[in-house]
């Protein structure tokens, strides 16, 4: 393998410069320096490269054609090594490279939408990996390891290795399609709703096996996702309880109406929402932080 020249960052840099103000006085003037000094980065760099990068005169530097090619690759290095130093000031400041979340389906998709944009802000050089799941399904990700942390329902029967802590609630409506037979009925009676079909988001997960929250008796289907089940009960397929903030638009317009079945007792559900992390795991500066966000988040 060919051994490469010793080209320098500051080489890099200072060319950049001097491209950025199209003269040498500009660069020098600019990076605090003498302006030969600046004179002699360039040629060094020129002679390691074998290539005139700009022309010289009274009015300036021209980056030549070669050098345009080259300037452009050696702004891609500056930056790669920019990014490269904070990486490193963010791992020895206890900031971790990577964090993978679960949220829940029910999570609101816009508070989600907003940590996230603000976490993008405050850990740029921080990969997040972002797993959306239903129930105990959230657990299980942070259980067995592919997930840092996990915000989702409360399980029956936590796993030893997991801590926790609840979070709040999330607002459910009972909900049909606008031409559906409970439709005009509000409160329907037991035998209406034994008669109909619920919708039932199920567990890709055996944590909640045992706690069917606000299942009704009578016919179910069950859904894996909360997308599916959402367009089975606008398309009149049977009823269902869903999101408040994913179906608001749907009530607004008319598409789907609010029931208030007898065994939800009048009110409108919650969905309890809380979070995991591996006990022996503690959350890092970045995970932190979004347990604190998603906290105010769901309330």
């Amino acid at each position: 393998m060919e051994q490469m020249n010793p080209i320098t960052l500051d080489q890099l840099q200072v060319a950049l410069a001097v491209a950025d103000e199209a003269s040498f006085s500009g660069a020098a003037r600019r990076l605090g320096r003498a302006q030969s000094a600046v004179s002699h980065a360039v040629a060094n760099l020129e002679r390691l490269l074998d290539l005139r990068l700009f022309e010289r005169s009274r009015r300036g530097a021209e980056p030549t054609p070669e050098g345009r090619a080259i300037l452009h690759e050696a702004r891609g290095v500056v930056d790669r090594a920019a990014g490269l130093l904070a990486t490193a000031r963010s791992l020895s400041s206890g900031l971790e490279a990577r964090v993978a979340l679960a949220v829940d389906v029910m999570f609101p998709r816009h508070a989600l939408l907003e940590v996230l944009r603000r976490f993008q802000s405050e850990f740029p050089s921080v990969e997040l990996a972002l797993h959306s799941e239903a129930l105990g399904a959230v657990a299980k990700l942070v259980d067995d390891g592919v997930c840092d942390l996990g915000i989702g329902t409360p399980v029956i029967q936590r796993p030893s290795g997991l801590d926790g802590m609840p979070l709040g609630y999330v607002e459910m409506v009972g909900v049909v399609s606008a031409g559906h037979a409970l439709a005009g009925e509000g409160k329907p009676s037991h035998l209406a709703m034994t008669e109909a079909v619920q919708i039932v988001l199920t567990d890709r997960s055996a944590l909640t096996d045992g706690m069917d929250q606000a299942v009704l008796p009578g016919r179910q289907w069950r859904v894996a996702d909360l997308g599916t089940k959402r367009d089975l009960i606008r398309d009149g397929f049977g009823f269902g309880g869903l999101p408040t903030w994913l179906v608001q638009d749907d009530l607004d317009a008319g598409a789907l109406v609010e029931i208030q079945p007898d065994g939800w007792m009048g009110r409108r559900p919650d969905y309890s929402l809380s979070a995991f992390w591996r006990r022996a795991e503690p959350l890092g500066v970045a995970g932190t932080w979004l347990l604190g966000e998603l906290g105010r988040g769901c309330r």
